[in-house]
């Protein structure tokens, strides 16, 4: 394996020192000239010493120091459309091309047991402000501005690098054409060498999807910068994961071995929740309950020696975005395999953290979840009126508007404590390193689509609550939950603003 400083040309322009390692695939070296020239790794053409590159090796090609390597493609933009028209027949087009025509998203291709990435990539999508940012992500120019004329020409580093190949992948499917990510998932590879491990036959091994939400999440708090980082809790404002998605703990921890040792206060942050599975819970709240205090070893001051403390957490900030996962997965020394477990543990569709709260926020929370009650019985009258088959119609529905999920002060965070399930990325097998994985997505309201790889089918609340456990079939292991929007009624709020006003002027006679 070799680094080499090369000249890269690419039309008028000319780009000296650009790092190229031939221990890592072309593709690799595609994605850094696509991070400095824009060029997607699909529509460049590398020749070197005329010689065309292809992406998967650099055998028998000479490189040196100084080489110049030629870079033929365009933009997307800059290829004008040829109109044309000619009749399609839906049973001669392909999986993506259906899914356009009917409307339906569309999949990511699986490159060999990339099952694990494709199904965090879909489930992190539904999260609208962290795909937006993430196609409008630029890499920061390395250095300063003296500097930046040679150092843009190094090697974009591999964090960025890899932001984009997921800003290509959702640009991609946004186009309504199915991602194939060989970018990402070499990249993906070569960041987290982990995730390259290879069974006997030289093929790519199965990985575990929880562990690569984890690391592409904290790679993307690297990259993605904070929406109003003015608007935002300064714990909370070094990036777009640090305000959708990280909560912190309030937490007690009393030494049981000594009841001299005074009760000692910390605060810990969070990403997600996490429900561990015993023979009692039979119900998501009842495991995330339980976790809330626990018996940890640890060195204690007062006895200069380990002793038993017992931790209790109450959440003291609630993001926006929160990710549950069931602890299905637990190590099996004898095999040498993280064994599944497969028991039945029902999940709701409107999660309720109120009671996981410290009494300060549940003060804060108080007056936002006083104001569910009205919208729920409108959706309650409305689901009753077409019982009767009477349905409300848009002339008779009131005019509503939404409300902002997150406290004034803290853009980003959950002021009411509800949420609402939006994805679900599930594992079908026996152990984490082995078998499926699937992304469940919210579409349209109640409507669900399935996001098996490339293959997008509609599915329905009542599949989604089937994926509860129990058997072979396919198991919840993350639930994403999202915000759930508070509709009002125009008119209310009009008069609430008034109220509001009034008073406010009356305090300040």
């Amino acid at each position: 394996m070799t680094v080499y400083n090369v000249k890269v040309k690419w039309g008028k322009e000319m780009y000296p020192g650009i790092e190229l390692d031939t221990g890592e695939p072309p593709m690799v070296f595609k994605a850094q000239l696509f991070a400095l020239t824009g060029v997607q790794p699909h529509r460049q053409k590398i020749m070197l010493r005329g010689t065309t590159i292809k992406d998967d090796s650099w055998a028998d090609v000479k490189i040196k120091d100084g080489t110049m390597v030629l870079m033929m493609g365009s933009k997307e933009e800059d290829v004008p459309v040829e109109p044309t028209e000619r009749t399609a027949f839906i049973e001669d087009l392909s999986e993506a091309e259906r899914n356009t025509m009917l409307e339906l998203p569309v999949g990511i291709k699986n490159l060999g047991n990339t099952c694990y990435l494709n199904a965090v990539i879909q489930c992190l999508k539904t999260v609208p402000e962290l795909h937006s940012a993430i196609k409008e992500f630029k890499p920061k120019p390395p250095g300063t501005e003296q500097e930046s004329s040679s150092l843009l020409t190094l090697a974009v580093d591999s964090a960025s690098l890899l932001t984009l190949a997921v800003q290509e992948c959702y640009k991609t499917m946004d186009d309504g054409k199915t991602a194939v990510p060989l970018v990402l998932v070499n990249l993906f590879r070569t960041t987290f060498p982990r995730f390259a491990e290879q069974g006997e036959q030289g093929m790519y091994m199965q990985q575990d999807a929880s562990e690569c939400w984890t690391e592409l999440v904290r790679l993307l708090m690297q990259e993605i910068p904070a929406d109003g980082p003015e608007k935002t809790s300064k714990e909370f404002r070094s990036s777009l994961i640090d305000q959708y998605f990280t909560g912190e703990f309030s937490c007690e921890w009393k030494c049981v071995e000594s009841e001299e040792e005074e009760v000692t206060k910390t605060t810990d942050k969070f990403q997600q929740l996490l429900c561990h599975i015993s023979q009692d819970v039979k119900y998501l709240h009842t495991g995330l309950v339980a976790r809330m205090q626990e018996q940890i070893t640890k060195k204690s001051a007062t006895l200069d020696r380990d002793a038993v403390y017992t931790k209790k957490s109450k959440i003291s900030r609630l993001p926006a975005y929160l990710p549950v996962e069931m602890v299905r997965f637990f190590y099996k020394e004898k095999e040498a395999v993280n064994a599944k477990i497969l028991k039945d543990v029902k999940f709701p569709m409107v999660l309720d953290v109120y009671e996981l709260c410290t009494p300060e926020l549940q003060k804060k929370l108080i007056p936002n979840r006083e104001k569910y009650k009205d919208m729920e019985e409108r959706e309650l009258e409305e689901e009753r009126a077409k019982k009767r088959g009477k349905p409300i119609t848009a002339v008779e529905k009131p005019k509503t508007r939404s409300l902002p999920f997150s406290f004034e002060d803290d853009q980003g965070s959950s002021n009411s404590g509800f949420y609402q399930l939006q994805a679900v990325l599930t594992h079908q097998g026996r152990s984490s390193s082995s078998g499926h994985y699937v992304s469940w997505i919210r579409w349209r309201g109640k409507e669900w689509l399935k996001c098996d790889d490339d293959d997008v089918t509609p599915v329905t609340e009542e599949d989604i609550l089937k994926l509860s456990g129990g058997g072979d079939w396919h198991c919840a292991y993350i639930l994403l939950y999202g915000p759930r929007i508070l509709e009002v009624l125009e008119e209310e709020e009009e008069e609430n603003k008034q109220k509001s006003s009034e008073e406010a002027k009356m305090e300040t006679e």
